[in-house]
């Protein structure tokens, strides 16, 4: 029985931490203890993001030039990070992650590149990584998630604290929320309590998940022609639909004909 074999067997009555694969209609994808889907990856295109989610993350690129040094927190099967090591080679990017099971099956199972002076996964607390000194970062992509729910260490208000405390000048953490969870007006709240009148809100292109976005520094209402301009230049970059991105901004945050604001200040 080859690896990826015995991998799927484990999908009957998995444990809370346990992991396993699946792969259907040429698309693979990573579930940690439950079937909920946490990362997958299309066989002809293993670097391109394949879950709207991920690629919504990426909207960041529109409010900052693409970052020198990412942060993630949550490996998945790796579709950001290697997404950045692929398609921005001047990043470098380290990813925290908790379980050494998630960070074999990555690399095995969903081409995850080798740690290289680019690319570093460290197996550890986020929380306490964060909370530790160390060099800016200008983007941090945070997606915690067990099998079930937001990993309540990486979703408080002292976390989020960190992160920005961790982002260099102009830095933008990225947070993947669902939301439909119940506690995601506390979730939102708390962002918005490290990241003071410096935030937004991006719904993926599938219900159900919601971006949000913490700016470091006190951000400027945006104009709408200059979004759509960047996304068009963005667009032709990365292959991800920032133009669906841009109108997408319109349903959670104060817009008027001219300018997304991101403060609570016209």
């Amino acid at each position: 029985m080859n690896f990826f074999a015995r991998w799927r067997l484990r999908k009957s009555a998995p444990a809370a931490d346990s992991v396993y694969v699946t792969e259907r209609f040429g698309v693979r994808s990573l579930h940690i203890g439950s079937d909920t889907v946490q990362s997958a990856m299309r066989l002809a295109r293993p670097n391109d993001l394949e879950l709207a989610y991920t690629r919504s993350m990426m909207a960041f690129l529109l409010f900052r030039p693409p970052p020198r040094r990412v942060l993630m927190v949550g490996l998945g099967g790796g579709s950001l990070a290697k997404f950045v090591y692929h398609r921005m080679p001047d990043a470098v990017t380290e990813v925290i992650e908790v379980n050494r099971q998630v960070v074999a099956v990555a690399r095995r199972l969903f081409e995850l590149p080798a740690a290289d002076a680019r690319l570093v996964v460290r197996v550890c607390d986020a929380a306490e990584y964060v909370a530790s000194d160390g060099d800016g970062f200008d983007a941090i992509l945070i997606d915690g998630y067990d099998g079930e729910s937001q990993v309540p260490e990486l979703a408080t208000e002292a976390f989020y604290g960190g992160c920005r405390r961790r982002l260099g000048r102009g830095g933008v953490l990225v947070v993947n929320l669902w939301g439909s969870d119940r506690r995601f007006d506390d979730y939102l709240a708390r962002i918005e309590g490290a990241f003071p009148r410096s935030t937004l809100c991006l719904p993926a292109e599938k219900p159900g998940n919601v971006i949000v976005f913490g700016f470091r520094d006190p951000a400027a209402a945006l104009r709408w022609d200059e979004l759509e301009r960047d996304a068009r230049t963005l667009e032709t970059r990365y292959s991800l639909e920032f133009g669906r991105f841009v109108h997408g901004l319109r349903r959670m945050n104060r817009w008027d004909a001219e300018r997304l604001y991101i403060s609570e200040q016209a």
